[in-house]
């Protein structure tokens, strides 16, 4: 199936982290940037969260170790089109695809293939790299090289994809089996060490619309004549809707409220029956998609955070479940019978994960997957 997920503007907790970036370091140079990131990776902080605490986006991190200094940690600015480095990495060999957003991380080990675009979009088409990309969002690139803690293993190689206010929009990095050899290639090819790649604040979305002020009758109208699944964005476009808003205001009739333990059940259900399931994970500039069954289904709490993890040979899935406010089971009609997917949000209304069972165009959905829809919680409103 090649349903589209439309990620929105991202959380009020990295607008605020955007904006920090700028006022924390208009006075500060790459250097003092560098000597801050490298004391928070010493506290064993992934980049992401380093570059956060010292008041930066990663990207900037990122940015500011390119040229000649004396850390570890090397970066060299790529030129794009973009496409066509995403294209040159089929010479590589399988090569893990990374994917995330604020809550929830994405990644798949295969083959670059397939590779094409259209204007802004994107599409990698094989059977294991499966995205949309958005390529209008995707403002930066990197070759990233940082030497192992054990010297025994190899370095961490990979290139990074960055939007304009420094937020990951997809990575790449190379494994055991990948080529490294083609991989630098690819970096070399693509390297563009004069480029000095500047962020910016990212602009906080707008406030929902009233409910008042969507005519409610007429999405449901809308949504009732549906044929196929991407009609859905430009359904809610239309009347005007965000996301979950739509949803509420055809409650009952095409989507239902899920309990927030539904991921945890869901995948333990699929992981049970071994059903092939369908799981999007979406940035502001790519969408990445994991189509199979799932079978190791690991939880783990930390003082910091509760996750639950999918831990499979070539995918894994990493989701904060404490960062779950609001789950929809939602049911969309398609000239091949009703889609049904299940979306998951979090407190700042973002969408976070997605999950359909494993279907292509032009044929129904699976059977076991509406069973395990069907066992789902639901969450029981008052009356």
């Amino acid at each position: 199936m090649s349903a589209v997920l439309h990620t929105q503007t991202r959380p009020e907790a990295e607008n605020q982290a955007a904006n920090q970036a700028t006022a924390s370091t208009a006075n500060l140079n790459p250097a003092t940037l560098r000597e801050s990131f490298a004391a928070a990776r010493s506290n064993g902080k992934r980049a992401k969260d380093a570059a956060e605490s010292i008041g930066i986006t990663e990207g900037q991190a990122i940015a500011a170790h390119a040229g000649s200094h004396g850390h570890a940690l090397k970066t060299t600015p790529l030129k794009g089109p973009w496409v066509e480095i995403l294209q040159a990495l089929e010479l590589c060999g399988p090569v893990m695809a990374l994917t995330r957003n604020e809550s929830t991380v994405h990644e798949k080990t295969g083959v670059y293939r397939n590779i094409s675009a259209q204007g802004h979009m994107g599409l990698a088409l094989s059977e294991d790299i499966d995205l949309r990309i958005f390529f209008s969002r995707w403002h930066a690139g990197f070759y990233v090289f940082e030497p192992a803690n054990d010297p025994k293993n190899p370095a961490s190689e990979s290139l990074q994809f960055f939007d304009a206010h420094g937020v990951a929009v997809h990575k790449v990095f190379a494994r055991l089996e990948t080529d490294r050899e083609a991989f630098r290639d690819v970096a070399n090819q693509f390297a563009d060490a004069g480029k000095a790649y500047t962020f910016t604040p990212a602009v906080p979305k707008d406030a929902p619309k009233p409910d008042s002020e969507i005519d409610a009758a007429a999405l449901a109208q809308g949504w009732s004549q549906m044929k196929d699944t991407h009609e859905f964005f430009g359904l809610i476009g239309k009347a005007g809707a965000e996301r979950q808003q739509a949803f509420r205001l055809v409650e009952g009739r095409f989507t239902q409220k899920a309990e927030l333990t539904v991921v945890r059940k869901l995948l333990d259900e699929a992981a049970m029956d071994g059903t092939s399931i369908m799981v999007f994970v979406g940035s502001l500039g790519c969408i990445q998609i994991h189509t199979g069954p799932v079978k190791r289904i690991e939880p783990m709490v930390t003082p910091a955070a509760q996750w639950i993890n999918v831990l499979d040979a070539g995918f894994n899935l990493h989701l904060r479940e404490d960062m779950i406010k609001s789950a929809w089971l939602v049911e969309k009609p398609t000239s091949d019978g009703v889609v049904t997917s299940v979306e998951v949000f979090d407190g700042a209304g973002e969408l976070m994960v997605m999950f359909f069972g494993a279907r292509k165009p032009g044929t129904p959905e699976l059977q076991a997957w509406r069973d395990i829809v069907a066992r789902l919680p639901r969450l029981q409103t008052a009356a």
